[in-house]
């Protein structure tokens, strides 16, 4: 007995032994080699990345815009929907970043004024990169009253798009204005390594590309959209040849979505007809860098290295004949780079050869009056073509893009038409190829603003079921607005499209 109360008492002092020294139980429960605070360039990492990066789940949804913009078509084990137009419900999930936004912007006020600005400007740019796709997919969306979580407001109100686009559009003067007064910051995974002169360079060619998808809207006196326009040129600060892209950059580590993925679905995917017909008609080898020869032409004798062995069907016609055609060999599917090389292309969101190209257009609108329109158009496509001769070229079918190529490239198709409305066909459709695997949703919201270029329709074939001679114009909103945010939804479609029913083929104000 006697020792059993020795034992008793031995493990009470080792017990309180042990409760003394941890008088902190989260000591406990606490890994030493865990990161438990954070901070405005962490902040800032998770930030930039929730914009530029491909948030998807596969491979199949990053190729899916693809095919809604017709650069591609699927024959795999089911037919995809956006292949064939179908459009279902948005999602307002990107707006989940504002809290931490709001973060950094807290934890940035202890690391300087200077530094403070950078995260200011990177807080603004977020903002409207990330509210611009939001109202370009549905259309009014909430803006003024969002991030009120804490303050008890879960039922934001809609936001007229028109109120949208003039937010977003003074948050990017801001983000200028921030990143003017701003220094190197820290937390930046974007090429650009915080530096704040290159990021208020791309801002401004974003708040370009703002303003010209409001072309239809450029006489409304509120928007200025013309003195806007000239105010960001005049300013001085667009991006160079040498600010390279915003984006990011894909490495064996952190790999291009469609890497790795010579699946079934990915191995089976069609380069369309509209792309292919339009490469080959401008002698672009991009097409050498995009799609794979059909083994019907090598078999027929012709070389890898000929235009003409390269072929895309329509990518709207009957899936099944599409497949029952594919398996004969008859079609260009995606190039294996994409499928074999993790680094097959960086990701580029926002790019010196777009915003040339758009000042090409602004030129030909008489929106500006510097500069003009052919050596913007050049500028731009030369850009373009740069960046896919710094991919790797062995596989690039004996075609490589070379220095002279681009040299040579302004010749036959690809020199500058005479009239306004060729030149801007031809503006379009560069902007067209230079998204494909890039910005593809883009091309669509550019396809609603120009109908150009003209995307393949089947009424037989449409999943646009209310319309099966269009095209869809937006997502439907998001089912988590219809069950805890109805009543501003329902007032939101009224101001719209005059109705209750949220319609993949309602007209969004910045179309009309």
């Amino acid at each position: 007995m006697k020792s059993i109360k020795q034992i008793i008492v031995k493990i009470g002092i080792f017990l309180c032994i042990g409760i003394i020294g941890c008088n902190n139980f989260d000591d406990i429960n606490t890994n030493p080699d865990s990161i438990t605070t954070s901070n405005a360039a962490m902040q800032a990492t998770d930030i930039i990345l929730a914009n530029l990066r491909f948030g998807g789940r596969d491979a199949k949804a990053f190729l899916a815009h693809n095919a809604l913009s017709k650069y591609i078509g699927y024959v795999e084990e089911a037919m995809m929907s956006y292949q064939y137009n179908q459009l279902s419900n948005a999602s307002f999930s990107a707006m989940t970043v504002l809290p931490n936004i709001e973060r950094m912007i807290e934890y940035a006020e202890n690391q300087g004024t200077a530094m403070e600005f950078s995260y200011r400007g990177i807080a603004k740019f977020s903002r409207a990169y990330m509210f611009y796709r939001l109202t370009m997919e549905v259309g009014d969306i909430p803006y003024s009253q969002t991030g009120q979580g804490l303050q008890g407001n879960y039922t934001p109100k809609f936001d007229a798009q028109r109120d949208v686009l003039i937010g977003i559009l003074d948050e990017l003067k801001e983000a200028d204005a921030y990143f003017a007064r701003g220094v190197r910051f820290n937390g930046d995974p974007t090429p650009y390594n915080g530096d704040p002169d290159r990021w208020r360079r791309a801002s401004n060619a974003f708040a370009l590309r703002v303003l010209m998808s409001l072309s239809k809207q450029e006489v409304d006196p509120a928007l200025r959209v013309r003195e806007r326009f000239v105010e960001i040129v005049n300013r001085g600060y667009l991006m160079e040849e040498s600010t390279g892209f915003l984006g990011l950059q894909y490495t064996s580590v952190n790999r291009h979505p469609v890497s790795s993925t010579n699946d079934m679905f990915t191995s089976r995917t069609l380069i369309s007809s509209l792309l292919i017909n339009e490469l080959t008609r401008l002698n672009d080898r991009r097409l050498f860098y995009f799609a794979e020869p059909t083994a019907l032409k090598l078999h027929e004798g012709l070389s890898a290295s000929d235009f003409e062995a390269f072929v895309g069907p329509d990518v709207e016609r009957n899936y099944t004949t599409l497949t029952t055609e594919f398996l004969t060999g008859k079609y260009s599917i995606l190039n294996l780079r994409y499928l074999t090389d993790p680094a097959s292309e960086p990701r580029m969101m926002v790019t010196f050869a777009e915003q040339q190209l758009i000042l090409a257009e602004a030129r030909i609108r008489n929106w500006i009056t510097n500069g003009n329109a052919e050596d913007f158009y050049k500028t731009g496509v030369r850009s373009a073509l740069t960046a896919q001769m710094n991919t790797n070229a062995d596989f690039a079918h004996g075609m490589p893009i070379t220095q002279t190529y681009i040299d040579n490239y302004f010749t036959g198709e690809a020199a500058f038409k005479t009239t306004a409305d060729e030149q801007l066909k031809q503006i379009w459709m560069q902007r067209y190829i230079l998204n494909f695997m890039q910005d593809a949703q883009m091309s669509y919201f550019e396809y609603r603003r120009n109908r150009f270029p003209e995307f393949p329709i089947d009424p037989t074939t449409n999943l646009n079921l209310q319309a099966t001679n269009a095209m869809p114009m937006r997502w439907l909103y998001p089912t988590s607005e219809t069950n805890f945010n109805r009543n501003n939804l329902i007032e939101a479609l009224k101001n719209q499209f005059n109705s209750e029913n949220d319609d993949v083929n309602g007209l969004m104000w910045i179309l009309r």
